[in-house]
């Protein structure tokens, strides 16, 4: 971990020293995208920066709210992050689609530094896309293709060794379809202890937009949904009798619910 720091030129590089822009706590990533940074704090969450050249001053212009305890961080996009916490929690922010970063315009930086929200926070805050539960620390994460050929996932592992990716749907009638089968198999198979499987999931905050799948435990983010894979896979397991209940349900055959997991897997992973 780092402590605080600010950056000085050496040649054609940029270094970091203990000195300078304070941070909450402690430094523990910092990532960069265009011309934005990106720094991961050990208690804080996320905080997206610019550079002053001018002034040689490193300014934030957009925070988190939640506080999280980030143990590895993977920029999406130029304006979305994903976060692990230490406390097995993997949560997607972006930044709002009418966010101001140009501090180049504000040559006194008075606004970026003392115009402060809420508990002397930056004035614009992330907003959160997706949260889950995946229920132990998250150690790495890294977007990648798992196949050739095959759509970019967000792969991550954890410290008790499991790997597990994030995938995207590409249709809507995926998530209604999905949250159907979900809904029909969770009733069928409650969990052994007796806890209810979205409180679980919501262990530290409330589930939104993701989608647990399969045997890497993959999750899927879009649209305003939780979907559990490893529940749906169970659809399997089921009697004949309920799978074809389900299937009636669903207005579906029993042969077009396994077709449409088959082709989930076979589209990002194997």
């Amino acid at each position: 971990m780092w402590g605080p720091f600010e950056i000085f030129p050496w040649g054609n590089h940029l270094f970091d020293d203990r000195m300078g822009k304070n941070f909450p706590v402690s430094i523990v990533n910092i990532q960069s995208t265009g011309q934005r940074i990106i720094v991961s704090d050990s208690q804080e969450s996320v905080h997206f920066l610019r550079y002053r050249k001018g002034d040689n001053q490193l300014v934030v212009f957009a925070d988190d709210t939640t506080p999280r305890y980030v143990s590895c961080v993977c920029v999406l996009d130029y304006h979305t992050v994903a976060v692990a916490d230490k406390f097995g929690n993997l949560a997607v922010v972006r930044l709002p689609e009418r966010v101001n970063e140009d501090v180049q315009d504000d040559p006194t930086v008075s606004k970026s530094v003392w115009d402060r929200g809420w508990l002397n926070g930056a004035s614009q805050k992330v907003e959160l896309v997706a949260n889950f539960f995946i229920g132990d620390t998250i150690t790495s994460l890294q977007k990648t293709s798992l196949m050739p050929g095959a759509n970019e996932a967000l792969v991550y592992t954890t410290i008790g060794g499991a790997i597990g990716c994030l995938v995207s749907f590409m249709s809507k009638d995926e998530v209604d379809f999905f949250t159907n089968l979900e809904m029909h198999v969770r009733s069928e198979y409650p969990p052994l202890c007796g806890r209810d499987h979205l409180a679980y999931r919501s262990y530290y905050a409330p589930c939104k937009v993701c989608f647990n799948f399969l045997l890497f435990r993959s999750i899927v983010s879009l649209f305003q949904s939780v979907i559990d894979g490893d529940i749906c896979e169970q659809f399997s397991l089921m009697d004949l009798s309920k799978q074809k209940e389900v299937a009636e349900e669903l207005g579906k055959t029993v042969s077009e619910i396994s077709k449409k997991l088959e082709d989930i897997r076979t589209r990002y992973a194997f």
